[in-house]
């Protein structure tokens, strides 16, 4: 009976009473719950700050939020900002926002988990307390002692010095059950302590002048131009409403000074953009010409009409060298093939004259091969010559040494020829047999001869101008 003890023999009321704070511990005040999503501050390095509605995003070097600009605090009007991250004093903003979590936790569902909590500790001391197996009722108090310490970590901190109570009755249960002096079981604060929240201050939805000075504020900050816009734009919505607090002088001068910087913004733009108009244009017609030096001329002077501008467009300027880069490398590659095109075009047109008259009777071959096509001829003494000169051309044609850049080419030729030939003998052979059959049989040959002929005819045209850009 060595696993099994008398629990009247040991101060179980240590553990019931564990139980019993657990219960009262519900006993404190219990916050409203707020709205669904919560009000965070973001602190800038300038001192100031803006509200977010809900929870920021930190992405890669830029901070995005919604924030409110208007309407009521149940149904504000948002508007969405990214701003470079270097401009926010994380420290400070983390602190704040651990704040509003565990504000937000605490009026939503704190008291809930707590109780799950409460709930499954007490069935286990419960259990603890009943047990007559030493080793179990240990195994058991040392698992809640796990899950309590867990807990405020978990929990934002939350009851964490209830909990921290608890805990110190189980460790002396646990020493009692060992069999050894009760000492401190280390239930360290590192492990399981929140913040503190003593001075986070309420947040509120801005007031209408207030959000006019944090758009006009954010619109400084702001490195894209869209969204610097589109700040201002809602600065300017905002300054129309009347609980704005501004006075007529104020709001007159502020408006002048926002629809001064919108139309300045407009201007730029309208700047940048013929700019980058003008030089890939220019670009454009150099690499057409296959003119790397022109292209490159463009490239350089990217930079320049930069500064003249006022660097004041870095995404535009960097479009624009992307595009003018992309001349480059095509000015580049039509350079290549027009100088391969140079030297190889003595043999290109050695090949047009060595095939130059196999491709004039396929020419000439082509209105019998149109009416093979629609079925309605040629008469059969046209069809008896067009068999005859069509005859073993194909195979003097394969015979030919072809390089290989030709023969793609070469190929497109024989094949043409070939179906040419199988046309007018299958031709043949519905007019002998009068089998309609085999005569759509030649119409299906002849439009492949014809389709043919007409891809080899452009290809070596093709080859005979020199490349030009698609």
């Amino acid at each position: 009976m060595g696993h099994e003890y008398n629990a009247s023999q040991f101060p179980m009321n240590r553990l019931l009473r564990a139980a019993s704070c657990l219960l009262l511990a519900l006993a404190i005040p219990h916050i409203a719950a707020g709205a669904d999503a919560a009000l965070f501050r973001i602190h800038l390095t300038d001192g100031t700050s803006i509200v977010s509605f809900g929870e920021y995003a930190r992405i890669n070097d830029q901070v995005v939020f919604s924030m409110p600009v208007g309407g009521s605090s149940d149904a504000p009007q948002l508007q969405v900002v990214s701003l470079a991250a270097a401009n926010v004093d994380w420290e400070q903003t983390e602190t704040d926002a651990a704040a509003t979590r565990y504000q937000q936790y605490v009026a939503t569902r704190a008291e809930d988990d707590y109780q799950v909590l409460n709930s499954e500790v007490a069935r286990v001391l419960n259990d603890i307390a009943l047990s007559t197996d030493r080793q179990q009722a240990l195994t058991m108090a040392e698992q809640a002692r796990r899950t309590l310490a867990a807990w405020p970590r978990a929990h934002y901190g939350y009851r964490q010095d209830d909990v921290r109570e608890i805990v110190g009755l189980i460790d002396e249960a646990i020493a009692r059950l060992r069999g050894t002096p009760a000492q401190s079981a280390g239930f360290e604060l590192a492990l399981v302590a929140g913040p503190q929240f003593t001075s986070n201050t309420p947040i509120v939805v801005p007031t209408p002048r207030e959000s006019v000075d944090a758009l006009v504020r954010l619109a400084r900050l702001s490195t894209r131009v869209p969204e610097r816009v589109a700040l201002l734009q809602s600065a300017l919505t905002a300054l129309g409403n009347p609980s704005n607090s501004y006075s007529t002088i104020e709001a007159m001068a502020l408006r002048k000074s926002i629809e001064d910087q919108i139309h300045e913004e407009k201007v730029i733009d309208d700047r940048y953009t013929r700019l980058s108009a003008r030089l890939v244009g220019v670009a454009s017609r150099a690499a057409a010409r296959a003119s790397v030096d022109d292209v490159q001329r463009v490239l350089d002077r990217i930079a320049r009409e930069d500064v003249r501008l006022g660097a004041r467009r870095p995404e535009a300027i960097q479009a624009l060298r992307t595009a003018v880069e992309a001349e480059l490398d095509a000015a580049r590659r039509l350079r290549l093939l027009r100088d391969q095109w140079t030297i190889r075009r003595s043999l290109y047109r050695e090949y047009q004259n060595t095939v130059q008259s196999q491709v004039l009777q396929l020419v000439k071959a082509q209105p019998a091969l149109e009416a093979i096509r629609r079925l309605e001829g040629p008469p059969p003494d046209r069809l008896m010559a067009l068999r005859g000169q069509l005859a073993g051309g194909a195979e003097r044609l394969e015979r030919m040494k072809v390089i290989d850049d030709l023969r793609p080419m070469h190929d497109l030729i024989v094949n043409a020829w070939r179906f040419a030939q199988h046309a007018a003998d299958t031709r043949y052979n519905a007019v002998t047999t009068g089998n309609v059959s085999t005569a759509w049989e030649a119409s299906s040959a002849a439009a492949g001869a014809l389709m043919m002929l007409g891809r080899a005819q452009d290809g070596i045209h093709t080859l005979l101008e020199p490349p030009h850009l698609p």
